[in-house]
C-alpha cells in the first residue's frame, strides 16, 4: 500500500538520490529538521516500501566494456503478463517498465559484450507475445 508523501518526504528522497550515504546530521541540517525526524522518515519510507534499497552508482568510464541499451517492446494482445514473466528471467535486463503509446514495455539491458547483447535481443524477440521491438544503444550518460 502506497503511503502519501509530503514535501519533506520528497525533499528527503531527492537528497538520498543525490547521495544515499550522506550522514543523517547533514541531511537534517539541509532539510531544517532534527536528526530524529530524518531517521524516522527514512525508517517509514523503508518499511512502507517506498525505499526498496540503496546502491552504488558506478561512473560510466569505469565500465567501458559494458554494452547498454534501451529496448522498446510491443506486445501482442493480452500477453503482457506472460511476456513480463519471461523477461524477468533474463538477467541482463536491469529494469523493466510498462508504458503507454506505441510500445508496451521498456527494458534497460546491460551485457558484457556485443555477442551477448545480440543473444539477449534474440531471446527477447523469441518470446511468445513479443510482436515488435526497437533497441537503441546507450553511448554515454549525462549525470543529473
Amino acid at each position: 500500500m502506497a503511503i502519501p508523501l509530503d514535501d519533506l518526504d520528497r525533499r528527503l528522497l531527492a537528497a538520498l538520490r543525490a547521495d544515499a550515504r550522506e550522514p543523517v546530521a547533514s541531511l537534517a541540517r539541509k532539510l531544517d529538521v532534527t536528526r530524529a525526524t530524518v531517521n524516522s522518515r527514512i525508517d517509514r519510507l523503508i518499511s512502507s516500501g517506498v525505499i526498496v534499497g540503496f546502491s552504488a552508482v558506478i561512473r560510466e568510464q569505469d565500465d567501458l566494456d559494458s554494452v547498454r541499451a534501451i529496448a522498446l517492446i510491443e506486445v501482442e494482445g493480452r500477453t503482457t503478463t506472460d511476456v513480463i514473466r519471461h523477461l524477468r528471467g533474463i538477467p541482463e535486463i536491469r529494469s523493466l517498465h510498462t508504458t503507454n503509446g506505441s510500445w508496451d514495455l521498456v527494458a534497460e539491458i546491460q551485457t558484457d559484450s556485443l555477442g551477448n547483447f545480440d543473444r539477449v535481443l534474440g531471446a527477447i524477440r523469441s518470446i511468445h507475445g513479443v510482436q515488435n521491438s526497437e533497441t537503441s544503444l546507450l553511448l554515454s550518460s549525462v549525470m543529473l
